[in-house]
């Protein structure tokens, strides 16, 4: 288990570490901040569409080779974008040039990376009873959660040297951990011999603490053979749209947050100048939002028992009103502060969006409902970011407006389309077991 943890929990925190430093890095380099942006988002993209690729290839070519090919894959692309950001910084690349390479580079991520998240979940469930399965399974995923505090953190620690150039240390640090994971797992992981069926979840790309793992109380898999054959289900099924609309709207006003945070800091505190500096305050914002949606989906969500529809409602007003101080902030701490609240009402609102689409269907559709929440939520990464970079770079009134406006949109959406939580209980079919919100 400590293996499985730490193949997840260091690509999560590199990922991370790597939006600390990006802002930093486009500031020295002279380049637009939008151009940034899309660079390393293209890799959701990928993400998006080889990750369900290689959670069917690890039930037939094994779990331990798909593990060590995503490990491969981030270790490989980390090393390939610190060499061309180091050579970018110091002059002997062209600034058009050193964007191309690192978005070549990261798409090795997003097309490798992905291999190695539904190869642990189906690890673990294959050698674990389904009486253990949803514990063993939470602790595995709240590794991704817990990187993207670790990432932030040590982020400016790994700014090595003096000058520009030494934005690139986190990269070529992260791609050492990986390789080192990558012994650890060859050298102690047992090969797969599986005990129970199980197989890979798709899971979202780690850009912020809710991008986690989702855990399932039981495999669809095995409920197959205990209910005939599985209905094939739609995203345009009455039942989710809903819920959809509201992951929808509500992720794109999350990843255009995540997205501009960086820059944000450094325009507020007045480091434009001096973009070395703002590795750290810019890893201080971003570690507060990460441990503000971990206290909302660790800590919130399972003491007050929220339902559905409540935890939706609740997080989107709460990101508003976070969203709203984070406009107005000018300081580190106030900065911080409502980047804080606003993730604190995105961690509120993701499990309730993902729980609901949950309740909505059958058990032996909850494999397929997983599938598209979790492609829902990854694209909302290939152009948010991007695109709030861009509305904020015209007028930084513009790009919180229309966030703001989204989880508006979502609270007005929620408050007369989802299905009350009372409600959604009555209506269980009769032996169903719903997805978790906690």
């Amino acid at each position: 288990m400590a293996l499985l943890f730490m193949v997840m929990l260091v690509t999560a925190a590199g990922n991370t570490a790597m939006q600390s430093v990006m802002p930093s890095i486009g500031t020295e380099l002279g380049v637009s901040d939008w151009w940034i942006s899309l660079a390393y988002t293209w890799s959701a993209l990928l993400w998006v569409v080889c990750a369900p690729l290689w959670a069917r290839r690890s039930d037939r070519r094994g779990r331990k080779a798909m593990m060590a090919l995503g490990l491969i894959g981030f270790s490989l692309s980390f090393t390939l974008c610190g060499i061309v950001i180091y050579a970018g910084l110091k002059g002997a690349v062209g600034v058009g040039l050193t964007i191309a390479l690192f978005a070549a580079a990261r798409s090795l991520y997003g097309a490798f990376g992905s291999a190695a998240p539904p190869a642990v979940q189906a690890y673990v469930a294959s050698r674990t009873p389904r009486s253990e399965r949803t514990k063993a399974l939470a602790l595995v995923a709240s590794s991704f959660g817990l990187g993207t505090v670790i990432g932030p953190a040590i982020a400016p620690l790994l700014v090595f040297g003096a000058g520009g150039h030494g934005l690139a240390g986190p990269f070529f640090a992260f791609a050492v951990f990986g390789i080192v994971v990558l012994v650890a797992l060859r050298l102690g992981l047992p090969d797969d011999t599986p005990v129970y069926a199980a197989r890979g979840q798709i899971a979202p790309a780690p850009f912020s603490a809710s991008a986690g793992t989702r855990v399932e109380a039981f495999d669809a898999a095995e409920e197959a053979g205990e209910q005939g054959a599985i209905p094939d289900l739609h995203w345009r099924d009455r039942r989710l749209r809903p819920w959809l609309v509201a992951g929808l709207l509500g992720g794109h006003a999350q990843a255009a947050l995540l997205g501009l945070a960086g820059f944000f800091v450094l325009d507020r505190l007045g480091l434009r100048a001096d973009p070395g500096a703002g590795a750290g305050p810019v890893g201080t914002v971003l570690m507060a939002g990460a441990g503000a949606t971990l206290l909302a989906q660790w800590g919130l969500i399972p003491l007050l028992r929220l339902g559905p529809r409540t935890s939706v409602l609740a997080g989107m007003a709460t990101a508003l009103v976070g969203t709203a101080m984070l406009a107005f902030a000018y300081d580190l701490h106030s900065i911080s502060l409502g980047f804080a609240i606003a993730s604190l009402g995105f961690g509120l609102y993701r499990p309730g969006f993902t729980a609901g689409a949950s309740l909505a269907v059958t058990r032996a559709e909850q494999g397929q409902v997983g599938g598209i929440v979790a492609s829902l939520n990854g694209a909302a990464y290939v152009v948010a970011p991007a695109l709030g970079v861009w509305l904020y770079n015209h007028h930084e009134a513009i790009g919180f407006a229309v966030i703001g406006g989204l989880c508006a949109a979502v609270l007005g959406w929620g408050w007369r389309a989802l299905a009350a939580d009372s409600r959604m209980e009555a209506d269980l079919p009769g032996g169903d077991v719903p997805g978790q919100l906690g």
